[in-house]
């Protein structure tokens, strides 16, 4: 069966300051619970803020190293998943109930993309 890596992608502004409520980490963690138990979750996790991390960039024969906050990035990775589906299809039905399990004022874009096999 194909693997399915999910890009979850937060607007860091807009995202609450103190980070999710903890209902909606309950409800999150009931719905990685069942597509776990559904044999399709393979890999799950949130990351920390941009203001935390470092871009190691390559361009012209050169490498260049930037520490965050990256004040540029509105919308950033904020965790990914990866799924084991059936389809492409299947993948995008559990990353709409990953969606919905945010409260409205959440801005959260998930990219579904085909692991390429060997």
């Amino acid at each position: 069966m194909p693997r399915y890596l999910s890009l979850i992608r937060i607007d860091e502004n807009s995202a609450p300051a103190e980070g999710p409520s903890e209902e909606l980490m309950r409800r999150m963690g009931e719905l990685i619970e069942e597509i776990t138990k559904a044999g399709v979750m393979l890999d799950t996790a949130g990351l920390t803020p941009t203001a935390q991390g470092t871009r190691v960039h390559w361009e012209g024969g050169r490498i260049s190293v930037t520490d965050g906050p990256f004040t540029e990035s509105k919308e950033v990775i904020g965790g990914y998943a990866i799924m084991q589906c059936k389809d492409k299809a299947e993948a995008l039905e559990w990353t709409k109930r990953f969606l919905r399990v945010h409260e409205e004022f959440w801005t959260v874009t998930c990219e579904v993309r085909e692991i390429a096999e060997g």
